[in-house]
């Protein structure tokens, strides 16, 4: 299954694949008006044409972004850089706490990578799987979903396997709004909530792959994946929204408010929701982008293949 995925994620990467269909797996007709305000390619030199796959940062001065042969960018404020991560695995996923205590993870050979603020470091798991994405609450409460189906936690101290009980699925992304409502989604519509004590399967009406989840709050959570696919929870229930002409994968999902939320995808595509619709805008490029994140409503990135970093700046 993990050779399965990562084979379609690289053929995606590499001729942008464009897939169809919404919840009820049939393209959605409404037209989508584009939203004007402008992307703007960053230096991406710096990644030196290598795909960049995931991206976060604690401030506006203190961005992260990585992906293959173990890339690992910094910018800090003013300019972008590339660090010495002493890995060539292809990295998947970046989170961090604070500017001295971030977390880099990634394919095979069960790499985490931390960040004191001065140097990378590998961290011992106990495991040689892959691993696709990581959150924490806090330097002492960090999560990392791992192939086949498993999810491993931080306490501080150590990483230790966590007890699901419930069917086993690949998990890409997983994200929180507290160390009691950690949500981890995945292939096969599957959705995963724990309130601090326990995992439990939600019902999200779909069998689409689910790539990328985040929400504002307890009760506005995002959830994005193939197809164009774009669920959201109230603190309740999963809904399918409309999200428009856009048929193609959707890789990730960000936003600053319950009202200013983007999601990104194949072909360059970057949607914007406003608390009402979600709106195509203009990204000036075909290229998969792979990860949305910002630091406020104007001043957000987008990254992706071929190195390529875009910045948005609200206007």
């Amino acid at each position: 299954m993990k050779k399965l995925v990562i084979l379609f994620m690289v053929l995606i990467l590499c001729f942008t694949v464009i897939s169809c269909a919404t919840l009820s797996d049939q393209p959605t007709t409404t037209t989508t008006t584009a939203v004007t305000s402008e992307w703007t390619p960053e230096n991406d030199s710096i990644a030196n044409q290598i795909n960049l796959v995931s991206i976060c940062g604690t401030s506006s001065s203190d961005v992260f972004a990585v992906g293959y042969n173990g890339t690992i960018l910094q910018y800090n404020g003013n300019a972008w850089s590339n660090m010495i991560s002493g890995t060539k695995n292809y990295l998947n996923a970046v989170w961090g706490s604070s500017s001295s205590d971030v977390f880099a993870v990634g394919l095979d050979n069960g790499i985490i990578l931390h960040y004191d603020g001065n140097a990378w470091s590998n961290m011992p798991t106990g495991t040689s799987s892959t691993f696709y994405a990581v959150w924490g609450s806090s330097s002492s409460d960090v999560f990392a979903t791992e192939a086949p189906s498993g999810i491993i936690h931080y306490n501080g101290e150590k990483w230790s396997k966590m007890t699901l009980g419930v069917p086993s699925s690949t998990f890409y992304a997983i994200w929180g709004s507290s160390s009691t409502d950690v949500y981890a989604v995945g292939d096969g519509g599957t959705i995963l909530h724990y309130d601090g004590n326990s995992w439990s399967t939600m019902t999200s009406g779909t069998s689409k792959t689910f790539y990328s989840v985040w929400g504002s709050s307890p009760s506005d959570v995002f959830a994005v994946g193939t197809g164009g696919i774009i669920m959201h929870y109230d603190g309740k229930a999963w809904s399918s929204m409309n999200s428009g002409s856009t048929t193609v994968d959707l890789s990730a999902v960000w936003g600053s408010s319950s009202t200013d939320v983007f999601a990104v995808g194949s072909g360059g595509i970057i949607l914007h929701y406003d608390g009402n619709t979600w709106s195509n805008m203009p990204s000036g490029t075909s290229d998969l982008l792979s990860a949305v994140w910002g630091s406020s409503s104007s001043d957000a990135y987008a990254v992706g293949a071929n190195g390529i970093i875009l910045h948005y700046s609200g206007q």
